[in-house]
């Protein structure tokens, strides 16, 4: 049982049964990122590594868990930003073998080989959607496509019951905190934008604001929904935000994420039906003009 109580953020923090966030919890800036470690054995996995001036603290909170690096047999990457994977070559170098992997959606690699050197780039759709440690732990990769990109998925470790959701259920905000606790009062609130309780800080309102900022758009948000509900997790870990492991808080999430509206492009194009749309008229009276 992980003791919540003594979390301390200048150190790792082992979030369920070997698996760590060492991210960075910068007070100066609202996007909080959160690199995962999972350590099985003698082998380790780092998902979604991090931005390359990250990466001191990050690979100093890897060590502090006390593995060496080159226990680090794999990095997956859940989308190719690069405020996850601006590190890379940072990885490469200090972790120094040659069978290294990097592990993302095919539609990832031709951007992520921008930031590796050395490693071999392999895809989910050719490991089967599944990476297997030497013991026989899984890890299991499940595609939600424009959630926010096109080659976005999210990994479920069955052995502890995390789901690394990347963008998804993520948040902005400056008052952060690595474990979410959604109070009963914010579960029946009516209006994000001005509080009951008179709280200067929402943070039910941020990750609100975080998906119809960060979406695409309300079908791949629901798309990516559905697709999560039927993974048998039990806690979620963001890549930006806080971690979700409260069942509760967790329903209660997917219940207001699912009805959202406005997300991307919907909220610019407002409630315009798909028929209006396509009208390029202008474009064509004005070469006519010019015949």
């Amino acid at each position: 049982m992980i003791n919540r109580d003594k979390e301390n953020y200048d150190r790792a923090v082992e979030i369920a049964d070997g698996v760590f966030w060492v991210g960075f919890n910068d007070t100066q800036e609202g996007l909080h990122c959160n690199p995962y470690l999972i350590i099985d054995g003698e082998e380790a996995v780092v998902i979604d590594g991090g931005s390359r001036p990250d990466f001191p603290t990050v690979m100093t909170k890897i060590l502090q868990t006390g593995i060496t690096p080159k226990s680090i047999c794999a990095l997956i990457y859940q989308h190719y930003d690069p405020d996850l994977c601006g590190s890379v070559s940072n990885y490469e170098d200090i972790i120094d073998r040659d069978d290294l992997k990097i592990i993302s959606k095919e539609e990832n690699s031709m951007f992520i080989r921008h930031y590796s050197l050395s490693s071999k780039i392999v895809s989910v759709e050719t490991l089967g959607y599944n990476f297997a440690f030497a013991s026989g732990r899984k890890l299991a990769f499940y595609s939600t496509p424009y959630a926010h990109l096109g080659g976005s998925f999210v990994t479920f470790d069955s052995k502890s019951g995390v789901m690394f959701s990347s963008d998804l259920f993520g948040s902005y905000g400056s008052k952060w905190q690595l474990f979410l606790e959604i109070k009963k009062e914010c579960r029946i609130c009516e209006n994000y934008d001005k509080c009951p309780l008179n709280e200067d800080y929402c943070h039910v309102r941020e990750i609100l604001k975080f998906h119809k900022m960060m979406m695409p758009c309300e079908r791949s948000l629901i798309h990516a929904l559905e697709t999560m509900a039927t993974i048998p997790f039990t806690k979620i870990a963001p890549q930006h935000g806080s971690c979700i492991f409260n069942t509760e808080d967790i329903v209660f999430m997917f219940n207001k994420l699912v009805k959202l509206k406005k997300v991307g492009i919907d909220g610019i194009l407002d409630d315009r039906p798909y028929g209006e749309l396509g009208n390029i008229n202008p474009l064509l009276e004005r070469f006519r003009s010019n015949e």
